[in-house]
């Protein structure tokens, strides 16, 4: 009994003495004097008002209101970099297709007698061109015959013959794209002759006379149309003749 005494004795020996106790409570007391005088010196100091009045916050050339900034009208009147949707051209004007255009020269290969509005002409629209390429296309697939191979290329050497021999021929001159559009538009009658060859047969006299005729509209529209454009007065004969030739290979294509 006198062992296991012994042994809790030296199984709780510490070197805390009362002395040290003394020491941490005064420590303690210290730190909460010291606490409770800053505590006090924070309560004494004047607090910052929690809210400041909008008119202490401005500067007195401010006219405008708080946290409302005044619109400067004339920069943005100014500024180069803003532009009004409604001052922009729609966007087929500025792809170059005027339908106003194609309906005018429309009109004018259809009535040969019409006088050619030169200003006009002279665009490179590329539009109605293609359209009655195409549709001439469609209309001899419907027929039975496939040549579209045939119809874009002797558009495209047509284009170039009568280009050289309007340069020779003017004085101005000419523009590929300005031929290739007016020799274009003239097809329309042969589109007409094309459509006719889907319902019977131009193998015989009616189907001659009637590419005579075609072949006669074509060539006096494009020939009125270059000498109006082109100012050459007196030679539409001369301009009629090698078109005449070349929309006669369109009605051998029509008809054969």
């Amino acid at each position: 009994m006198s062992n296991l005494a012994q042994f809790g004795s030296d199984f709780y020996q510490s070197n805390f003495t009362i002395d040290n106790q003394e020491q941490s409570g005064n420590d303690s007391n210290a730190y909460g004097n010291l606490y409770g005088s800053r505590k006090q010196q924070a309560g004494e100091q004047p607090q910052p008002a929690s809210f400041v009045s909008p008119e202490m916050l401005m500067s007195p050339g401010y006219t405008g209101q708080f946290f409302q900034p005044a619109s400067n009208l004339d920069y943005y009147s100014q500024s180069s970099y803003i532009d009004s949707f409604d001052e922009e051209p729609p966007l087929l004007e500025e792809l170059g297709i005027h339908f106003d255009h194609i309906w005018q020269k429309t009109m004018t290969v259809l009535n040969p007698m019409k006088p050619a509005d030169g200003s006009i002409m002279n665009e490179t629209d590329l539009t109605g061109p293609i359209l009655f390429c195409v549709a001439l296309g469609a209309t001899l697939l419907l027929a039975g015959k496939v040549q579209f191979g045939y119809v874009y290329g002797l558009s495209a050497i047509g284009c170039l013959v009568i280009h050289a021999l309007l340069n020779l021929m003017s004085s101005s001159g000419v523009s590929y794209g300005c031929v290739a559009s007016v020799l274009g538009y003239c097809l329309l009658p042969m589109v007409i002759l094309s459509g006719c060859a889907m319902f019977f047969s131009l193998q015989g006299t009616f189907g001659t006379m009637s590419s005579l005729v075609i072949i006669g509209w074509c060539s006096l529209s494009a020939s009125k149309i270059f000498i109006s454009a082109l100012d050459m007065e007196g030679q539409q004969l001369l301009v009629a003749y090698p078109c005449a030739l070349l929309y006669g290979l369109f009605a051998l294509l029509t008809i054969f």
